[in-house]
This record gives C-alpha cells, sequence and structure tokens, in this order.
C-alpha cells in the first residue's frame, strides 16, 4: 500500500530540512510517495501567488501534506499563509507536542511531556474585524467564538487522550473576564467532558496556566484551549523543552491535514547546513501516527532521541559540530 502526500518544501531552510526529513522517511520503507508543491515566496518568484491552486489542488487530492516554514511577505497577500491554509481546508485543531529530550539546553531536562490542542479557526487569531480609526487613535477587534468550533476542539482533545492513553484534559480560559467568548468556551467543554468519565478534567485560568507551566509543567498531560491562548501557550511549552527547533505542529481537519515544522524560516542560516532538522521529523512521527503507523512514529521518535543521547552529529545549535544531512543520516542509520 502507497501513500501520497503534499510536499511543500519552504522556504530559507525549509529545502535544507525537509530533505533531511525525506532522507529519514525513505531510510524506513514506508511506501510514502511525494508530490512537490510550491508556496510562500518560492511560489511568488516561480508563479506569482503565495499559495498557487495547484498546490491547493494537491492537498485537497492527497489529503496529507508535510510543510516546511514559509515566508508572507510583509505588505503582500495574506496575513499569514498558515493561517490562510487552515482556513481553507478547516484544519481546526492544532495539535502541538512538549517533550523533554536529553542532552538539549533546557530548563527540564526531563519530566515535561504534554500536547497544547489549540482551536485553529476562530478566535482573535484569526483577525477579523481589525479596524483603524481615520485619526490612527483607536484600533478594534472582533472575537468570535462558536459553540461549534469550541465542541469539536474539545471532543478531539478528550479523543486523543483516549487513542494515546493520556490521563487528564486541562481546559485552559479567561472566562473570568472574557465572560461572553471565554465563557462560552469554557461552558461548552464542561459539557463535552462529561462525556468522558474515564478522563480527568480540570480548568485553569490562562494567566495561571503560564505561571503554573513554569513551576510544574509536570502536572499538565493535554491542554485544550482557544486560538489566541493556544498560539502563546504552545510557545510557552517548547520553551520549556529547549526551544521551537523541538516542537513540531499538526493541523487536523475532517478532510485534510498538514504537518509542519513550528519554527520560522531563519534566513540567516540558510544554505549553510546548520538548521536542525528535529522540529519537522517530530512533525513527520506525527504523520505517521495520522496514517495509522503508530509503530513506525515511535521507531523514529526513538532514533532521534538515541542520536540526542549519543550526541554524534547533532547540529550546532544543539551543541555539535554535524550539519543538517548528517544529523538526519545518524538518525536514520539509528532506525
Amino acid at each position: 500500500m502507497t501513500q501520497t502526500i503534499t510536499v511543500i518544501r519552504g522556504d530559507g531552510i525549509g529545502p535544507e530540512i525537509m530533505d533531511a526529513t525525506l532522507h529519514v522517511l525513505d531510510s524506513m520503507n514506508l511506501g510514502l510517495q511525494y508530490e512537490f508543491a510550491d508556496a510562500g515566496l518560492v511560489a511568488l518568484e516561480k508563479q506569482g501567488e503565495l499559495l498557487p491552486a495547484a498546490t491547493m489542488d494537491s492537498i485537497r487530492k492527497n489529503r496529507i501534506a508535510l510543510k516546511s516554514p514559509l515566508t508572507t511577505p510583509v505588505g503582500e497577500g495574506f496575513s499569514s499563509i498558515n493561517v490562510e491554509l487552515r482556513k481553507r481546508f478547516d484544519l481546526y485543531a492544532n495539535v502541538r507536542p512538549a517533550k523533554s529530550f536529553p542532552n538539549t539546553k533546557s530548563r527540564f531536562p526531563s519530566g515535561v511531556d504534554l500536547i497544547t490542542v489549540r482551536e485553529n479557526t476562530e478566535g482573535a487569531y484569526i483577525g477579523e474585524g481589525q479596524t483603524l480609526s481615520a485619526d490612527g487613535e483607536v484600533a478594534t477587534l472582533t472575537q468570535k467564538i462558536t459553540r461549534r468550533g469550541s465542541e469539536r476542539i474539545v471532543r478531539y482533545a478528550f479523543e486523543l487522550a483516549r487513542r494515546t492513553g493520556r490521563k487528564k484534559v486541562t481546559i485552559v480560559h479567561k472566562a473570568n473576564i472574557l465572560k461572553s467568548t471565554s465563557g462560552l468556551f469554557l461552558k461548552t467543554a464542561r459539557a463535552v467532558a462529561t462525556e468522558y468519565p474515564d478522563i480527568e478534567c480540570n480548568e485553569m485560568i490562562v494567566d495561571n496556566t503560564c505561571m503554573q507551566l513554569v513551576m510544574r509543567p509536570e502536572q499538565f498531560d493535554i491542554i485544550v484551549t482557544t486560538n489566541l491562548f493556544g498560539d502563546i501557550i504552545s510557545d510557552l511549552c517548547a520553551g520549556l523543552v529547549g526551544g521551537l527547533g523541538l516542537a513540531p505542529g499538526a493541523n487536523i481537519g475532517t478532510d485534510a491535514a498538514i504537518f509542519e515544522a513550528v519554527h520560522g524560516t531563519a534566513p540567516d542560516i540558510a544554505g549553510q547546513g546548520k538548521a536542525n532538522p528535529c522540529a519537522l521529523l517530530l512533525a513527520a512521527a506525527q504523520m505517521l501516527d495520522h496514517l495509522a503507523m503508530p509503530e513506525k512514529a515511535t521507531r523514529l521518535r526513538e532514533a532521534i532521541i538515541a542520536t540526542l543521547e549519543a550526541k554524534d552529529s547533532l547540529t550546532p545549535d544543539l551543541g555539535g559540530s554535524g550539519n543538517t544531512m548528517s544529523f538526519a543520516k545518524a538518525i536514520a542509520t539509528r532506525i
């Protein structure tokens, strides 16, 4: 059985980390076929569009995409290519694991193993209803939260807990102040939680959540929250375990899923072989889970951990003298 996936090589360091990731995937004999598509600056230069129709068609057809970081030009096109992709394919669940890894520059070299599940299609982060008064003195923004959007993201979080054997879901909100929007999210989340008596559920205000994550991250298992809060919290969680270079992300919808490295394009080191491919490799592991290949996903994660433990061929940000591809080759050898 073969599976075709859309591959977007991205901008900046994107092509380097994608080549490294595909090298590792090819070593695993997964039966994957790649359909390459352009987006971002590369697509703008080649085709005059940030998101060409052919790229959208490829994702729609294959339903799975693996994506490197993209650059959204300042003053041109969409406010964010990533937001546009989420909107077009209704990728409502953003799933960001954060796990302690050995031999990383981290405040928590052990004990962190949590997932942030973030609503991905509504709320303040979408940027709807932005206005600026004629005199430039007053700016406004509309935030929309729906019962449907809240219900499906909370249900996704509880189903993820069941599927992966996790024991607790923390509902993160600001309903004490944002009584309409965050209040609706919390009320809906409470109702969904009653359908999962086997999963422990607790509630936490977002500012307290940030403090607790820094003090005792081990108390968290799965966090579910709205779009803007999830954007902030998931980056905080990445900081607990060594930064965005170790932070994968999945964007899941009913009809499509896009897996990505959540860090930027790092143009200052592009083409130098210094880029750490771990985030995209870990995103590829998420993709394998999604494709019902959990044993392969586990093998990939274990090979990454073994390579970090061995300290051979690591990229400079991890304290090594290797390069992007040598790191990937070391991982592939261990698989």
